[in-house]
């Protein structure tokens, strides 16, 4: 099919100097402001599921919420297959990007409202805003630092970005708690939306600066179809989630493979889109375009374990905070955190509360629906009688969401430390090339998911409150995993793929986000299943200790393809 001649933006090119590009302090503050509102609406939407109809959240159960979260989790990052393939055909980068933040707000703005009509149409909104947004913001970075002149400091450059989207993720949980201790929940949700349009206004008003990054290349001769394109992976896609949510129907298997019919649904529709990017690497006619996708291809299947357990953080790190964790404070620290609203107020005082047994599990009806009773907050069932307050008082608690912080936090702390360290070691020839960066963060990511381990042994949490020092841990470890692994997909992405393919490659990486989502969200749907919660988190340890091991076996091979493609490790 015979396509168009790509209209190019006018570019006015950056002046040449030894910093970075003005573009990058753009998109810097753009995505900042853009995670602001996704870690915001992340980090409390669990909470919002599970929290009592009669306190404004849905009252869901562990389940249904984790089931819900993951969705969405997945569908998030499935987006940007079709954003990518989009802006890289049609809309341009800059267009996708403003577009996908348009919707995004309204989705987060849908979310304030109360009902379910509202919630799911915010959610579909921001699914599909972020499709547009994600990968193309991306994109259009990778593209600026293509100049010649910018190449070597391409890496740097996306550990600058990645900071703007760790300082945006930090602040947020704070303005959540703040918002729905004092508020309710619609508000904290309300904010998520001013957020992105702040990123929008910043975004807007800087087209020029960017231009650069939004060029496309000319369709080659050979190249495939956006409607083939659609139709060999989308429409396959579709028909496969409708098996896989119809195949538990009495007249086929009876029962669901993966524990609902939405897990069942979302891994299926990944296989033809899977066989998709396997397709565009065994299509691939030119050789050097062909290793560059085998590399990027091998990197994406081993990484999803790494973001299966960085997941964790909205489905089985939230519920441990909220239900396990001693979230107490010094009277000091308590009068210190009380004016930023960061304080959950609990009460043994009888209310309405969502009637749980002793493993924490919610009790249902006959349709179902969990079953609210008068009584104590649930936080007391596993605290000690001693530590209860005195008949008629209340406890103040650091709100669960402000836990999904110190991951942020860390990376801030830890990012110029990790640069310097591998600088340091650039400097005396010792500094380890990318893949083994990456499997040196898998390694870390086990390691984190180990201390849980040792964390639910340690401490019997039906009966009493494991300590916060073991979240701050395993988020600390994980952290400078995440320094090494993440920003470096972003940049093996625009090193490795095709010119004409690279958002939807972008997209690619989000797929591998997307798998990741729905199977640590899926792994929470069965987290009372677990009654030895040292099971759930061994099965992390175990399967990243595997992916570590096949990272630093490939790590030689990816090397030397990133060095053919860029003359450099």
């Amino acid at each position: 099919m015979t396509q168009t001649a790509v209209e190019q933006p006018v570019i006015t090119p950056a002046p040449r100097g030894k910093g970075h590009h003005k573009g990058l302090y753009v998109l810097f503050f753009t995505e900042m402001w853009e995670r602001f509102g996704y870690y915001l609406m992340i980090g409390i939407f669990f909470l919002y599921l599970v929290d009592p109809s009669s306190n404004g959240g849905k009252g869901f159960d562990t389940t249904k919420a984790a089931d819900l979260v993951g969705s969405y989790i997945a569908l998030v990052y499935l987006s940007p297959f079709i954003g990518g393939l989009l802006a890289d055909r049609y809309l341009g980068y800059r267009r996708a990007v403003i577009l996908g933040g348009f919707l995004l707000a309204a989705g987060y703005f849908s979310l304030a409202f109360p009902g379910d009509l509202a919630m799911y149409a915010g959610l579909g909104l921001i699914i599909i805003g972020n499709g547009f947004f994600k990968p193309n913001i991306g994109t259009i970075l990778g593209n600026i630092y293509n100049r010649e002149d910018l190449k070597a400091k391409k890496d740097v450059a996306y550990n600058i970005f990645y900071m703007g989207v760790n300082i945006g993720a930090f602040i947020c949980n704070f303005v959540a708690a703040y918002l729905r201790n004092h508020y309710g929940w619609g508000h904290a949700f309300a904010a998520a939306g001013i957020g992105m349009l702040v990123g929008l206004a910043i975004f807007a008003s800087n087209l020029k600066t960017i231009a650069e990054g939004d060029v496309r290349k000319p369709a080659s001769p050979d190249e495939m179809s956006t409607a083939k394109i659609l139709g060999s992976a989308l429409l396959p896609a579709i028909l496969a989630a409708a098996i896989g949510y119809f195949i538990s129907s009495p007249s086929l298997l009876g029962h669901t493979l993966f524990g609902t019919q939405s897990n069942d649904a979302f891994l299926f529709a990944c296989v033809p889109i899977i066989i998709f990017y396997i397709r565009l690497f065994t299509t691939s006619k030119q050789k050097e375009d062909k290793r560059g996708l085998g590399a990027l291809l091998a990197f994406f299947a081993v990484a999803i374990i790494f973001w299966v357990i960085y997941n964790q953080n909205s489905t089985g790190l939230t519920i441990w905070a909220d239900q396990y964790t001693d979230r107490q404070m010094s009277p000091a620290m308590e009068n210190a955190a009380q004016p930023f609203g960061m304080l959950q107020t609990v009460t043994t005082e009888p209310h309405k509360v969502t009637q749980i047994d002793e493993h924490f599990r919610a009790i249902k009806d006959a349709n179902g629906n969990t079953i609210e009773v008068q009584g104590a907050d649930p936080y007391f069932q596993n605290l000690p009688k001693e530590k209860w307050p005195k008949e008629g008082n209340k406890l103040r608690l650091i709100s669960t969401e402000i836990f999904q912080s110190i991951n942020p936090f860390f990376i801030v702390a830890f990012s110029l430390l990790v640069i310097g360290i591998f600088g340091w070691l650039a400097k005396r020839g010792k500094e380890p090339n990318t893949p083994v960066k990456v499997a040196i963060g898998i390694f870390l990511a086990a390691g984190s998911s180990l201390l849980m381990v040792i964390a639910a042994s340690m401490t019997n949490v039906y009966i009493d409150k494991s300590s916060m020092a073991w979240l701050f841990g395993t988020y600390a470890v994980f952290t400078v995993g995440e320094i090494l692994v993440s920003p470096i997909g972003l940049s093996m992405v625009s090193k490795l793929s095709p010119p004409r393919v690279t958002a939807l490659m972008m997209g690619g990486w989000y797929l591998v986000n997307a798998i990741a989502g729905k199977v640590a969200g899926l792994m929470a749907t069965f987290w009372d299943n677990f009654t030895n919660k040292t099971s759930y988190f061994l099965i992390l340890v175990i399967s990243a200790g595997i992916a570590g091991v096949v990272m630093l076996i490939l790590s030689k091979w990816i090397a030397r393809v990133v060095k053919e493609k860029t003359g450099s490790y």
